[in-house]
């Protein structure tokens, strides 16, 4: 039975699960349908940062372009561009295990692409979700639904994997921006042109 968390809650992982290594990451959500006419990609993206909340490098920020970090312990499965359909539309696959040490959080991020310029904001986005999965026995080990917060944001972190004293645990965040993956890129200590 999965944990359901709220936001702001925080969650163990590896400890209450003893040799976890390989977790899937989904995310999902749905778009409301509006008369912009214009259809919607969301889209996931990852940032692998130290303890000051900031990434390295270029290459710890993964996203369709950039599917996964140096070592590969973490590893964006696919860009989905419609969004249709139940269950996950995106999905990352972490190894817990091969994370670099250098590495102390890995925040999961949904964005609107294009969304300024398409006049779409996660106000039209519903049953937003992001799930953690044990990838070798299927398990949905944690859950956090997004709920209905947002209204002009056009991105979400929507969870952290964090290292804490050796133990892997999840925080809930559910923190939206309004300047969408640059605001996102900026926080975590990327320029994008």
């Amino acid at each position: 039975m999965a944990i359901s968390l709220s936001k702001g809650q925080k969650v163990d992982l590896t400890k209450t699960n003893p040799g976890l290594t390989k977790i899937v990451v989904g995310l999902g959500w749905d778009t409301n349908k509006y008369d912009g006419g214009k259809d919607f990609d969301l889209d996931a993206s990852i940032f692998c940062a130290n303890g000051a909340g900031k990434v390295s490098n270029d290459r710890d920020f993964i996203f369709y372009n950039n599917r996964q970090n140096d070592n590969g312990s973490v590893v964006h499965t696919g860009d989905n561009r419609t969004g249709e359909g139940d269950g996950d539309d995106e999905q990352v696959a972490v190894d817990l295990a091969t994370i670099p040490s250098a590495t102390e959080k890995v925040a999961f991020c949904i964005t609107i692409h294009e969304a300024i310029e398409r006049g779409q904001n996660f106000g039209q986005v519903s049953n937003a979700f992001v799930r953690i999965v044990n990838a070798e026995t299927n398990e949905e080990l944690i859950r956090y639904d997004l709920g209905e917060d947002f209204s002009v944001e056009t991105a979400v972190v929507v969870g952290e994997l964090y290292r804490h004293n050796g133990e892997w645990k999840f925080s809930a965040i559910g923190s939206g921006y309004k300047d969408g993956l640059a605001g996102l890129c900026r926080d975590y200590g990327l320029e994008i042109a």
